[in-house]
Formats: C-alpha cells, sequence, structure tokens
C-alpha cells in the first residue's frame, strides 16, 4: 500500500489501510486515518491530522508553514475531516499561533490549485473551484459554492449556501443563501439553484425571497433591514441569515475593506 520511493517519518501514523504513491513525503507527527488515498508526488507536512477516505491527488501539499511575516515557528496544526477530494497541486498551510488549526471539514472538494492560507476553516459538503485564493482566517459554512479564479480577502466570512461567481474578488462578509459577482463582489440574487438542489422547501424559499426584497430591494439601510427580517416568520434559514448579518458588522471592520455600496449606514437600492 506504500510505495518504494515514499518518505515517511518514523513518527508519522498511518492506518494499514491508507495507500501512499510514489515520491510522496510524509512528515513529522502526521495522523492519517483509514481508507485514505495519497497519490505520487504529494506533501504532507507536520502536525497535519487527515480523516478517513480521503483523496489527495498528485502534487498537493498540505500542512505546509504559514505564509505569514507573524509566523515564528509555533507548533501549529492542519485538521482534516474525512471523505475530502482534494485535487492537484492544493495548498493548504498551517496555522500561525502555537495550538491554532486551519480545518477543513467532510465531503469537500477542493479542485486543483485552490490555495487555503493560515487559520482558514471550511466546513462541510463545500466545493470549491480551481484556482481560488483564500487568504488567512477565512471561514466558509457548510455547503457553499465558490467559482473558479475567486479571490477571497482575509477574515472574510462566506455564509452557507452561498454561491461565489467565477473570478469575483470578495472583500466583504458574504450572508448565507445569497449568489454574489464581481470586482469587488455585490449581491445579485438568492441562490436559487443551490436552495432547490440542497431541497430546501418551497415555503422557506419564498421566505428567503421576502427577506432579499427587504435586504436589497428595499431602499433601508442594512440595520434597518436587518430589524425589519423580525416581522417574518421565525423559519430556521432566516434566524440564521439574521445571526449572521448582526454579527457580520464587527468582521467587516476587523478584516475586511468595506464596500461603499454595502456600507452599513448608506441605502442599499443600489446593489444590483
Amino acid at each position: 500500500m506504500i510505495h518504494s520511493t515514499a518518505i515517511i517519518h518514523p513518527q508519522a501514523r498511518l492506518h494499514p489501510t491508507v495507500q501512499v504513491g510514489p515520491y510522496a513525503i510524509i512528515g513529522d507527527r502526521v495522523t492519517i486515518d483509514a481508507g485514505t488515498i495519497i497519490d505520487a508526488h504529494v506533501v504532507i507536512g507536520s502536525f497535519t491530522d487527515i480523516g478517513k477516505d480521503n483523496h489527495i491527488f498528485s502534487g498537493a501539499v498540505i500542512g505546509g508553514d504559514p505564509q505569514d511575516l507573524k509566523f515564528d515557528g509555533a507548533e501549529s496544526f492542519v485538521k482534516i475531516g474525512d471523505r475530502n477530494r482534494i485535487r492537484e497541486y492544493v495548498t493548504i498551510n498551517r496555522a500561525t499561533a502555537e495550538g491554532a488549526k486551519t480545518v477543513l471539514g467532510s465531503d469537500n472538494l477542493l479542485m486543483a490549485y485552490v490555495h487555503v492560507a493560515h487559520d482558514c476553516v471550511i466546513e462541510d459538503h463545500v466545493v470549491i473551484s480551481g484556482s481560488v485564493a483564500l487568504a488567512g482566517h477565512v471561514h466558509i459554512e457548510s455547503r457553499a459554492v465558490l467559482g473558479g479564479l475567486v479571490g477571497v480577502h482575509q477574515f472574510v466570512h462566506i455564509g452557507s449556501h452561498a454561491m461565489l461567481g467565477g473570478m469575483s474578488r470578495v472583500v466583504q462578509d458574504v450572508p448565507p443563501f445569497m449568489l454574489v459577482e464581481g470586482n469587488p463582489a455585490l449581491i445579485r440574487s438568492l441562490n436559487l439553484v443551490g436552495l432547490k438542489r440542497a431541497e430546501v422547501d418551497r415555503e422557506e424559499i419564498s421566505q428567503l425571497k421576502k427577506a432579499f426584497r427587504v435586504l436589497y430591494r428595499s431602499g433601508h439601510t442594512i440595520r434597518e433591514a436587518i430589524d425589519q427580517l423580525s416581522l417574518l416568520p421565525e423559519t430556521d434559514k432566516i434566524q440564521r441569515l439574521r445571526t449572521f448579518l448582526q454579527e457580520s458588522h464587527a468582521g467587516q471592520r476587523r478584516g475586511s475593506v468595506p464596500s461603499k455600496k454595502m456600507h452599513t449606514e448608506e441605502s442599499i437600492t443600489s446593489i444590483d
């Protein structure tokens, strides 16, 4: 199951069913669980924990040092769940601070040349298309989809079921269930295709359409629009959307570059 040309550190722990291809390199204090396949020329750096039934394709580099000037050699980690497909030449860097983690959940697809920087958190069932670049501390919730060549600014939070159009420049948080596109990215519509594929029921989608109109077609400031959401039925997804928006403002001040069209105190009727 392990090719004779692979180099595996004696302190790495691999389940007996793990497959390792030619010229792969696996470092110190790496753990790889049952059924995972490591293809040729993959590099797994130290302090990386990989779950079950993953497939890491040729040339990927997992657990490399963070590309962060603050990094001082701290013992930090990469944690990867189960059943992920990590395609050719993907890079996933360790976190920066002592004891911190870069996290990839389960059932995700990262296509070729994706870069996941230090301290990112990617939840479950996320699809990230080719050549996407995530800066440090990006958080992507479950079932989001990122189109090819998207660039995401540091500290940006992307909500569940969001869709990011290809080649977009994402400098602000993306609320759940929304479709964004552009440079800089603007909210265009609900991600109706994604919601239907996720088998969200019609009534829930209907309420989300009303929420979208309140938020992005009513002429209210974003704070006024969030207050108006309380008038809609208290469904799980409306509650999630409102909570996300309420919590995202501090995140934008802390890590993103505010776009004038999305300023919390200005009219948002100009958004397409």
